[in-house]
């Protein structure tokens, strides 16, 4: 495995880097100034200004493996640009790369029919509209695919939807369009055969974004978590995705690529949590000395490296093997990315929050956001246990019938 980066990702690493320093961190405060003046769910104008300055810069779409929309990066090629934009809460934004259109965008390029494409994935591509993915359900184990309640009954050439969903990202933002929904239609089929996915225009009668939902205190508006109530809503039978029956089978095609984006993007903000880290212990005295000479700091900024390098190589790996041996394949490595990722970066932010005493947990640096954020992809990209025990079922099937 040749991790090195080739030329053209290094160039996209400078450019997207470039970008960052130049555009991306002076705007974090003005991004956090405009959502608080007037209605904090309306689009700010400075990133609209971003989005028009990187595409501008072509730094547009970098997302997409194996596909002629986007630019033609494979999972491994992209991970370290995935890595510098996720520094920064505002990062994947501006690129049109960020949660949840990158893995509905994906869900379209395979799945969609060509009219769904020209209506959905188009605009979503030009950056003229957005998404959300309205799956998670408040009365179900949401960690179990197979346990979606929510109903889609055909009716002609008609579907029939009702149920609640909850943590519907980007819902509350007034450019989501488009929910691609998954509901139960044939609750007396084979397991992994009971649900559908069908696209729900967000504008259909009966579809009700009932609140958006705060995470530790934080409603990250104006994308937002949404709560959304489907009262009978009906759209044509043709909405569905792939057929009749294949929600969980685009439900598993979806998680790999979208989760290999967010595990860089972790260890983006585990780097910039060790940068700020850093500077601080430097800079800050106590009893005489610089904070990185007291307590054993230098131990946590050391294993603070350690832990991030690690989580990189093994991100790297699984983002090497899904385009070399695909997904199913690359199982147990994607699963064991979404646990390690995350917890590396919960420990570097941890270490950078203690370091930085009460400044660590205000809003004058980004690491209460960030930690808050962390721990809930640790639930929103499944549960650690759940990937935990898809690691240890590979092990174990390894030697079953052995006569261990």
């Amino acid at each position: 495995m040749d991790f090195a980066y080739s030329p053209k990702v290094q160039a996209l690493r400078e450019r997207v880097t470039a970008f960052m320093d130049t555009h991306v961190y002076s705007a974090e405060a003005v991004f956090e100034q405009q959502v608080a003046q007037g209605d904090r769910w309306q689009p700010t104008a400075i990133m609209e200004e971003l989005k028009r300055k990187a595409r501008a810069q072509g730094l547009w779409n970098l997302f997409l493996p194996e596909s002629e929309r986007g630019a033609g990066l494979t999972n491994l090629e992209y991970a370290p640009l995935a890595e510098i934009m996720g520094r920064s809460m505002l990062g994947p934004e501006p690129f049109n790369c960020s949660a949840p259109d990158t893995g509905n965008m994906e869900v379209l390029v395979r799945y969609a029919s060509a009219a769904q494409k020209q209506q959905w994935l188009e605009p979503l591509l030009r950056g003229e509209i957005r998404s959300a993915f309205a799956m998670t359900e408040p009365d179900v184990a949401s960690s179990d695919a197979t346990n979606m309640d929510a109903r889609a009954v055909r009716d002609g050439d008609e579907w029939v939807i009702n149920g609640r969903k909850w943590w519907t990202s980007g819902a509350c933002d007034p450019r989501c369009k488009i929910l691609i929904f998954m509901g139960l239609s044939n609750p007396e089929g084979p397991r992994h055969q009971q649900h559908s996915m069908i696209l729900v225009p967000v504008d259909t009668p009966g579809v009700h974004i009932v609140r958006p939902l705060p995470v530790f205190g934080y409603d990250d508006a104006p994308h937002g978590h949404a709560e959304v109530l489907f009262e009978h809503v009906r759209v044509p039978y043709d909405n569905v995705l792939l057929g009749e029956g294949r929600g969980f089978e685009i439900a598993q095609g979806r998680l790999g690529p979208g989760r290999i984006h967010h595990c860089m993007r972790s260890i983006g903000m585990a780097e910039r949590a060790l940068e700020l880290m850093c500077k601080r212990a430097l800079t800050r005295n106590a009893f005489g000395k610089p904070l990185a000479r007291l307590g054993g700091n230098i131990d946590l900024i050391a294993n603070s490296r350690m832990e991030i390098d690690m989580a990189r190589l093994l991100t790297l790996k699984a983002a090497y093997m899904m385009d070399t041996v695909g997904n199913k394949v690359a199982k147990s490595e994607i699963a064991q990315i979404k646990v390690i990722a995350p917890n590396v970066a919960l420990k570097v932010i941890d270490r950078a929050i203690q370091i930085h005493g009460g400044a660590g947990v205000s809003g004058d640096f980004p690491l209460a956001y960030m930690y808050a954020m962390q721990r809930t992809l640790r639930l929103a990209d499944g549960p650690d246990e759940v990937h935990r025990a898809a690691v240890g079922k590979y092990e174990l099937g390894k030697y079953a019938g052995q006569g261990v």
